[in-house]
């Protein structure tokens, strides 16, 4: 299934992690393949879109609820004993990683516009576990657009349903060991592709995943000084384009784990770089991916194309979706949805929102 956002399905939480994010591996948790042709209920793709913290009062709650401690146990199977994770204290290197330079996976430790642009996305699933994903802040006229997985968002079901969706939205950029170097935002409004409106009887997060529709988009409240996060933290660019097997491809993500080696743990205190040629997914070839050690809590980091490593910026083409438990290919492959049509609608919408 795609990856879960940032936490792992647990006895006390079964119904609602199973219904929603069990199936994507990046928001944390993992994936169950597909059969070939598995269906999608839903037929038509509209935007489906959600509120969030539409009031002074929300927001406040909201900022006050993510303290440093809460977002470190993000994630934990069981919060309540769960030690608070160690700090991250890879130092910084100011030379820029050489250019179309192979990544496993390590700690970004070269700054630039993508230290800042991208963050972790903390949320509340229904059963009041509390995840995290990663996401992005990409150019738009609002400059208040961030890109995520759809599956960072809700699980499949009626978005009139509130808990089809998730709560306490908060976008952290740059984070960095519990603490809000450019402050937070918390989500004003967000948005999905309607096929996420399934009857969850007969579909399932990874059948949409695999069909190409994991793409979340939000419009983030201005931060406590009335900046658009964009003038905060600049931005990426983003694209909708069609995919060729061997492009390289840098991503980055907030994971809680190691994909190869799961006992190996990150901790989510970092962001963590990977980067490579892509291809698709044998057993879901609307997913593209590469040779990558993240897993939960990397979900819907950016992929991007035309990197400089000496600025941080990129293009936008993807977000993380899922692993090779889910896509096929090579163990150790971590695949992203590809920017088209339908991510273009979505974006479409969120751009041009009133903040």
């Amino acid at each position: 299934m795609p990856m879960t956002p940032g936490t792992s399905v647990t006895d006390r939480a079964l119904p609602r992690r199973l219904a929603a994010v069990a199936a994507l591996l990046l928001s944390a948790t993992t994936a169950a393949v597909l059969l070939p042709g598995a269906a999608v209920a839903a037929e038509r793709d509209v935007v489906t879109t959600h509120a969030g913290a539409t009031t002074a009062e929300e927001r406040s709650r909201i900022d006050a609820y993510w303290t440093p401690d809460r977002m470190r146990l993000a994630g934990a199977l069981i919060p309540e004993i769960t030690p608070v994770p160690e700090d991250d204290h890879t130092p910084d290197d100011p030379r820029p990683l050489p250019a179309d330079t192979p990544d496993p996976g390590a700690v970004w430790s070269h700054g630039g516009a993508v230290d800042r642009s991208v963050g972790r996305l903390f949320f509340t699933f229904s059963d009041g576990y509390d995840g995290s994903c990663t996401a992005t802040v990409v150019t738009g006229a609002n400059r208040s657009t961030v890109l995520t997985a759809a599956h960072c968002l809700r699980g499949v079901g009626s978005p009139a349903n509130a808990d089809t969706w998730n709560h306490n939205l908060y976008f952290v950029p740059g984070y960095r060991n519990g603490t809000k170097p450019l402050g937070g935002f918390s989500v004003r409004s967000m948005a999905t592709s309607s096929r996420w409106d399934a009857d969850p009887g007969s579909t399932t997060s990874d059948d949409v995943a695999v069909a190409g529709f994991d793409t979340g988009v939000l419009v983030v409240n201005r931060s406590a000084e009335g900046r658009p996060v964009a003038d905060v933290t600049g931005s990426q660019r983003i694209a909708f384009t069609r995919p060729a097997e061997g492009e390289f491809v840098h991503t980055f993500g907030y994971p809680k784990d190691r994909l190869n080696n799961p006992d190996g743990k990150y901790t989510g205190s970092r962001m963590i770089h990977c980067a490579g040629p892509v291809r698709p997914g044998s057993a879901a070839p609307l997913l593209w991916g590469g040779s990558c050690d993240m897993s939960h809590g990397a979900s819907g980091g950016p992929h991007l194309t035309g990197f400089d490593t000496r600025t941080g910026t990129g293009t936008v083409v993807g977000v993380t979706t899922a692993t090779d438990e889910l896509a096929g290919g090579p163990a150790g492959t971590l695949y992203a949805t590809r920017l088209g049509d339908s991510a273009h609608r979505l974006y479409d919408w969120a751009r041009i929102r009133a903040v």
